[in-house]
C-alpha cells in the first residue's frame, strides 16, 4: 500500500501560517480587533499550510481527489485543496538498484547453485506505477528472484559460468516484459556471483588441470614430430652430398671448441660418416701448436 513518505506540512506552509496569523494576533493583543478575526486567520493559515506541497526534482506526486486520481504534480511547489485532495505518494523516478538471489537452485543438469544478481530499474510512468501495482518496488524484487530461478533451471552449469552476459540480457528482457505494464522498466541486469558446491569446484579444478596436462603432452608430441620431419629432410639432403655433410661436421666441431676446455662426445658412426676424426685431430694439433708458442 502506498504511503505519503513526506510530512503533510512543509517549511513554506509553516512560514505562511505564521505570517497569516501573526498580524491578527498582534492586533488582538493590542485590542484593536475582535478575537473572531484571529480565529478566521488561524483557519486561513491552516488551510494555506495544508494546501502547499513540494516535490523534489526527481519526484512526481500522486494526487487523489475524494479517492479518485486527478493527476500528477511536481516537481517543485504545487497546491492542493485541503481535506478534499490527498497526496498518497511521491514517486521517485531516478534509477534504482535492487539485489536479488537464488539460493540452492538446481540447474538443468541438477547442480545446486547460489546466484547473486542485481537489476537497475526506473519508473517511467508514475501514474501506472501508482495505480497498476500495490508496491512496485517489492514487486520488482520478487519477480526478479522468480525469473532468476526459472532461468537457472533452464540452463546447464557450464552455460551459466560461460555465458553470464547472455543470460543477464535474457533476464533483463523477461523482467522488462513483466514490469512494463506497471510503468517500470528494467534497464540492466548483472550477475554478480555464482557459487557452486566446494566438492564440485575441486573436481572441476582437477579436470581443468588434467586438460592442461593433456594439451601440454599434445604440444610436446607435435614438436617432436616436426623435429623428426626436419631431421628426415636434412638426412635426405646430406645423403647424396658428402661435402655438405663434412662441412656440417666441421661446423659442429667448431661450435663445440669455441670455449677452452670443452669436452665433446661424438658417436663412432659420426666419426666415420662425417670424417670428424681427421677434423678433430687437426683441431687438436692446431690447439697444441698454439699452446707451445
Amino acid at each position: 500500500m502506498y504511503k505519503n513518505d513526506k510530512p503533510d506540512v512543509n517549511l513554506i506552509g509553516v512560514t505562511g501560517f505564521f505570517i497569516i496569523v501573526a498580524l491578527p494576533a498582534i492586533l488582538v493583543g493590542m485590542q484593536r480587533i475582535s478575537p473572531f478575526y484571529l480565529v478566521v486567520a488561524l483557519i486561513a493559515g491552516f488551510f494555506f499550510a495544508a494546501s502547499v506541497k513540494i516535490a523534489d526534482q526527481w519526484e512526481k506526486a500522486i494526487v487523489l481527489r475524494m479517492g479518485e486520481f486527478t493527476g500528477l504534480k511536481g516537481p517543485g511547489i504545487f497546491f492542493v485543496i485541503p481535506i478534499i485532495d490527498r497526496v498518497i505518494s511521491y514517486i521517485d523516478q531516478r534509477i534504482r538498484v535492487t539485489s536479488f538471489t537464488a539460493e540452492k537452485t538446481l540447474t538443468k543438469d541438477t547442480v545446486p547453485v547460489d546466484v547473486d544478481a542485481v537489476v537497475y530499474w526506473t519508473v517511467w510512468d508514475a501514474e501506472k506505477a501508482a495505480l497498476e501495482v500495490q508496491d512496485f518496488a517489492s514487486s520488482v524484487s520478487y519477480i526478479a528472484q522468480a525469473t532468476l530461478r526459472d532461468t537457472i533451471g533452464k540452463h546447464e552449469l557450464a552455460e551459466l559460468l560461460q555465458h553470464r552476459d547472455k543470460i543477464a540480457a535474457d533476464l533483463q528482457t523477461i523482467l522488462d516484459e513483466h514490469t512494463n505494464p506497471w510503468g517500470v522498466t528494467c534497464q540492466t541486469v548483472g550477475i554478480r556471483d555464482i557459487v557452486i558446491p566446494e566438492a564440485l569446484a575441486d573436481a572441476m579444478s582437477k579436470q581443468a588441470q588434467a586438460e592442461r596436462e593433456r594439451q601440454a603432452r599434445i604440444i610436446l608430441g607435435t614438436a617432436e614430430t616436426e623435429i623428426s620431419e626436419k631431421f628426415a629432410q636434412a638426412s635426405e639432403n646430406y645423403k647424396n652430398n658428402p661435402v655438405a655433410l663434412q662441412l656440417r661436421g666441421m661446423n659442429m666441431l667448431f661450435e663445440g671448441l669455441k670455449e677452452k676446455g670443452s669436452l665433446i662426445i661424438v658417436p663412432s658412426s659420426a666419426l666415420e660418416s662425417m670424417n670428424l676424426g681427421a677434423v678433430g685431430g687437426l683441431a687438436a694439433l692446431s690447439e697444441s701448436a698454439s699452446v707451445k708458442k
